[in-house]
């Protein structure tokens, strides 16, 4: 049986950490060299992002939204609860990928109906195995609502 990929995945990293952002970039590049990626470098530009609003009239709808919990202005747990509250957003996948692996966390963002939760991991090689990983399925296996077919091929 083939996988059915997306070509060029649209994926928005939402994170207010530098230095984790240029780490997800740069794997991602090796993982998946198709997908593009956009980060919004807090809570706040995230949602903006995501609604066109505040200077990303243009932004690109994305396949898969990577969200991290702990940030200034509007904490990722806001920005999931909003995402999944809005009729227009709510389909779009969401993995939190946070430095915490408090159990309280883990609920509280299942709660507000995240698709994954994965804790980042704290060397190069597990960063590389993890962004295989979620490129893999969620690239992959998954069926994505915003794919259409002429977005996919058959490998």
């Amino acid at each position: 049986m083939s996988a059915v990929r997306i070509a060029a995945p649209e994926i928005l990293l939402i994170d207010d950490n530098p230095g984790d952002a240029r780490l997800i970039e740069e794997v991602l590049r090796m993982a998946a060299p198709t997908a593009k990626l956009s980060v919004a470098h807090d809570g706040v530009e995230g949602i903006q992002f995501l609604r066109r609003a505040g200077g990303f009239e243009t932004a690109p709808i994305p396949d898969l939204i990577l969200l991290d919990l702990r940030m200034p202005k509007k904490t990722g747990l806001e920005v999931l609860a909003e995402v999944k509250q809005d009729p227009i957003l709510r389909s779009i996948p969401v993995v939190i990928l946070t430095s915490s692996e408090a159990p309280q966390d883990i609920r509280n963002t299942y709660d507000l109906h995240a698709n994954c939760f994965m804790t980042k991991p704290i060397d190069l090689v597990g960063f590389l195995k993890a962004i295989q990983s979620l490129n893999d399925y969620w690239f992959g296996i998954a069926k994505l609502p915003g794919a259409s077919a002429n977005e996919q091929r058959t490998d």
